[in-house]
């Protein structure tokens, strides 16, 4: 019995295309051409189920992606790529708009400094429409006051999931910047870049085997988007299950990531 309802389980799920770690032109190293409808046709191109927007220190174009998303069989995920103290890189990522703008106000909180266009880059705040409707004055490409552990513990208060960003990178990456990962850090998952990717990802970091691995685009241009993803087998394409999917529960897995 136990066996057959396992294996109903199983006929229900399918191979979710995941690239988590997408960013639009609030981000000052990206591009002016990462509008929100532009990042959803592009999606579909590459025929992405879900992804995450993860704009650095800042959330304010989530939700117009998810509207420009709105009727279409692609589920966007609310997110940040948020900088420590420590100049660690840290993707957080939420089920609702609501646990994001909490977690946005702690972030807001406690980042200091004034962005300088001309040095740093636009910071281009749209609507759902691609129609610029302000710009973010805070330097969001700059670091947190909050330290990484505090920044994970944040992201778990709120129920969302933390991703250590990019290990394999020499800069903003955890690795890069303390020499290793602390036991303490609660990480749901571990992103790899491209370059590397998920099949040499174990055998680079075999002492992190604990952890299970994700590979993202980190896309800042266009043209990068759907560059790297990672497929998760679920039941269905939500938050739910991609925090069981990253923990191994009930036949949700990362197909070759584990």
């Amino acid at each position: 019995m136990v066996f057959f309802l396992y294996f109903q389980v199983q006929l229900l799920m399918k191979a979710f295309r995941c690239d988590l770690h997408i960013h639009t032109c609030l981000s000052p190293c990206a591009e002016l051409d990462m509008y929100p409808r532009a990042i959803v046709r592009k999606v579909r191109e590459e025929k992405l189920d879900i992804i995450g927007i993860c704009d650095h220190n800042s959330s304010e174009n989530a939700a117009s992606v998810q509207r420009a998303a709105s009727g279409l069989p692609l589920t966007v995920l609310p997110g940040m790529e948020v900088s420590s103290r420590e100049e660690v890189h840290t993707l957080a990522l939420f089920d609702n708009m609501s646990c994001l703008q909490h977690f946005q106000k702690v972030i807001y909180d406690h980042l200091p400094g004034k962005n300088d266009e001309d040095v740093f880059g636009c910071q281009a705040i749209v609507n759902e429409r691609d129609e610029v409707e302000g710009f973010n004055q805070r330097l969001l490409i700059g670091a947190t006051s909050l330290s990484l552990q505090e920044i994970i513990s944040h992201i778990h208060h709120l129920e969302g999931l933390a991703i250590a960003s990019h290990i394999d990178r020499e800069s903003f990456s955890v690795i890069g910047q303390l020499g290793f990962i602390d036991p303490s850090f609660a990480f749901d998952a571990l992103e790899v870049t491209p370059r590397l990717g998920l099949a040499k990802a174990r055998e680079t970091f075999p002492d992190l085997s604990n952890y299970p691995f994700i590979t993202s685009s980190d896309a800042h241009f266009l043209r990068d988007i759907g560059g790297a993803f990672t497929e998760l087998w679920m039941e269905a394409g939500n938050f739910q299950e991609l925090g069981m999917a990253l923990r191994g529960e009930a036949g949700r897995r990362i197909i070759g990531g584990t």
